[in-house]
């Protein structure tokens, strides 16, 4: 009785955040929720292995949607994918930029994320994630649960780390995260446009998504996404199309 009601719950937990999440494209729906990438700028059409993935991407290299090339631009300060330098407004604390790259691995590499892929209209990408529920271990830096008081550039209330540097207009001041995201949930929500919600689940749930896992062990993903793509075709309802 006791794990039918938790089972149900999960499932009633799953149907509510994919109603609120990305619903796929049509074509995307053809493809299937597992074992996909997203139509970006850098992303490979189809996963696969990538023995040669560098870093902390590593943990993507039985099955990957970047390639070594893709892995090996995101660890540097200043990266000919985004045309941005990780230290813009001075030194980033090294286990913030550890967060940040490791946040951006898991972007390009991980196949795992089907049941939040949207479609948008933007020159640099056709698709998009929105609403990923983090495991709330990974949704800031070392366990923090304040937002890193390293400078970022920012202008009105979005700060200053993003592809192609879209949030860092000419100009803009440089101000601390703290400033911008008083808490590392509004961080981890808010700096990249919703692409994460933080969830109340901790890794090993089953529940949640972790941007970094002990490949030796498998990732633990798969089974993250395969219970998410269960809940959305019991009949999660769409969501539409995602502007620019």
């Amino acid at each position: 009785m006791g794990m039918a009601w938790q089972v149900t719950q999960l499932l009633l937990l799953a149907l509510v955040t994919a109603a609120g999440s990305a619903q796929p494209r049509s074509m995307r729906a053809r493809m299937g929720l597992l074992n996909v990438c997203m139509d970006t700028m850098h992303h490979k059409a189809q996963p696969g292995p990538e023995d040669n993935l560098y870093g902390q991407c590593r943990p993507w290299r039985k099955n990957a949607c970047c390639t070594a090339n893709t892995s090996q631009e995101l660890h540097k300060d200043t990266s000919r994918l985004y045309k941005f330098n990780w230290e813009h407004c001075g030194r980033m604390e090294p286990a913030w930029k550890r967060h940040f790259i490791q946040d951006t691995c898991l972007y390009e590499c991980s196949p795992n994320l089907g049941p939040w892929i949207q479609q948008v209209n933007q020159s640099w990408r056709k698709e998009r994630i929105l609403n990923v529920p983090l495991c709330k271990e990974d949704s800031s830096a070392g366990g923090r649960t304040v937002a890193p008081p390293t400078p970022a550039r920012a202008t009105g209330t979005k700060a200053g780390i993003g592809p192609q540097g879209l949030m860092c207009p000419a100009g803009a001041l440089c101000r601390t995260f703290e400033s911008c995201f008083p808490t590392a949930a509004a961080l981890c929500e808010g700096l990249w446009s919703h692409s994460y919600k933080v969830s109340d689940y901790s890794r090993g749930s089953g529940c949640c998504i972790q941007i970094w896992f002990d490949s030796a062990h498998g990732n633990p993903n798969e089974e993250v996404v395969r219970f998410y793509a269960v809940a959305m075709k019991a009949g999660a309802p769409s969501r539409g199309i995602l502007g620019p």
